[in-house]
């Protein structure tokens, strides 16, 4: 079995490799990350036999449609981690960990599962963006600007909640926004 986002070699399964991303992201995208299987592979006109093959489990078929905003994800870690105010640095970060929760409906809830689940192919990649919130969240201790109190936990937590109030939010309200501010300002060491 090909590893996570490879396309298989025969062109017949590289056509329903891609009939699946393709009508997964759209069911996704329309009803979340919980939507019918068998529905997606209906509507990439193969059999849930040939899902299967390429996509053991629900996991599978969802870490190779967001490794790329992950990979994305750690990289700007990386950015970030250049810059001066470390403050600001750890803020673009939890901002854009917390869009990428958002990707699809029920996709906090899956990474928050998969953190703690080794045989998640999406474990890798949440401890890859949670390792990368630590090394932000510790610069921007280090220069005095974070409570020395918080921790990684307590920062994926926020991002995960985050994550989860917007995409409960009805449209046009955004609950996060107000959330997560005030949640930064409370890791937020102010001047006396």
């Amino acid at each position: 079995m090909p590893g996570i986002g490879e396309r298989p070699k025969r062109a017949d399964g590289r056509r329903n490799f891609d009939a699946l991303l393709t009508a997964a992201r759209a069911a996704f995208e329309r009803d979340g990350v919980g939507t019918s299987l068998e529905a997606i592979a209906k509507d990439a006109g193969v059999a849930i036999g040939t899902l299967y093959r390429h996509f053991p489990n629900r996991d599978w078929l969802i870490a190779t449609l967001i490794q790329g905003s992950l990979l994305n994800l750690t990289a700007l870690a990386r950015e970030l981690l250049e810059l001066d105010d470390r403050l600001e640095a750890l803020r673009r970060f939890v901002d854009a960990a917390i869009a990428h929760a958002c990707t699809f409906r029920g996709l906090a809830e899956t990474l928050s599962v998969s953190f703690q689940d080794e045989r998640s192919p999406l474990n890798e990649f949440c401890h890859d963006m949670h390792d990368s919130s630590i090394e932000l969240l510790l610069r921007a201790q280090a220069a005095g600007v974070v409570r020395d109190d918080i921790d990684g936990d307590n920062l994926w937590t926020m991002i995960l909640s985050s994550a989860w109030l917007r995409e409960t939010s009805q449209p046009g309200e955004d609950r996060s926004l107000v959330v997560t501010r005030l949640a930064l300002d409370g890791m937020t060491v102010h001047p006396a």
